[in-house]
């Protein structure tokens, strides 16, 4: 496979040394059991994937972007029991994101955009923290919510479920295990009526919730559906990369809009 020009692990010195890019694109995912038919490594394949995809299809439209190598460690504090669940604190989340920013921003990038694909990670907080003191403006996206999942899925599913199937099926499908071997995914709800309607939160705790560490049936799941979601959501991503690659980030409100 050739170097795509987009990849930052796939280049080379000789070329990086002179080359200038406006968005650094970072993937975050996470590595956590995915029911009994997905791999642990799920959220940082989707993400990553996702990132490739999204920014060839900007670079292809004549945005500037560079794909950082993925970050595979997400926030499981939550999940100490479930062998292998390695857990980033977000105080270390943070801190990294930090020494990341603090390498990239000498060499040109104007913007970040953190790519996330795992539902336990939330960089806001840290975004808030450091956005005043460093010269990159930061973002950033879950990529999974850049598309409403209605339309293309049953029972989308919170976590191995439906959507989350069928876009392995159709990225790794060597590394997803027959429908038949997947647990149900069956979730038990809050019994408190404040956290299971969602206006109080408290972080749920994986043993307690989930039987198979699933959240969601993938019974309906498809390559198919995997396929057109992932395509739809790279899309969409892309767009937004091509826009923000053109962006002065000192003019970021439209001050004639009412």
């Amino acid at each position: 496979m050739a170097a795509r020009p987009y990849m930052l692990a796939e280049q080379t010195w000789d070329i990086l040394r002179t080359a200038t890019f406006e968005v650094a694109v970072l993937p975050w995912g996470a590595t956590e059991a995915h029911n009994t038919h997905l791999p642990y490594g799920t959220d940082t394949i989707e993400a990553e994937s996702v990132a490739a995809e999204s920014a060839r299809l900007a670079t292809e439209a004549g945005a500037s972007v560079l794909v950082l190598p993925a970050v595979p460690f997400g926030v499981h504090t939550r999940q100490a029991e479930i062998p292998f669940c390695l857990n980033m604190n977000p105080s270390t989340q943070a801190a990294l994101l930090r020494d990341l920013v603090l390498s990239l921003a000498p060499h040109g990038i104007r913007k970040l955009v953190i790519l996330n694909g795992h539902g336990g990670n939330d960089f806001r907080p840290f975004i808030r923290e450091l956005q005043p003191a460093v010269p990159v403006l930061l973002s950033q996206l879950n990529w999974y919510a850049a598309v409403a999942p209605a339309g293309f899925f049953d029972a989308p599913g919170d976590h191995a479920g439906e959507l989350e199937t069928s876009v392995m099926q159709h990225l790794a499908p060597a590394l997803t295990r027959p429908l038949s071997s997947a647990g149900p995914g069956r979730a038990h709800p809050f019994a408190i009526r404040a956290f299971h309607e969602g206006w109080a939160w408290t972080p749920r705790h994986w043993v307690e919730v989930t039987d198979d560490t699933g959240v969601g049936n993938p019974a309906a799941a498809t390559a198919d559906k995997g396929k057109k979601f992932f395509d739809a959501c790279c899309r969409k991503i892309a767009e937004f990369l091509v826009e923000l690659s053109a962006a002065d980030p000192t003019a970021l409100y439209d001050s004639d809009a009412n």
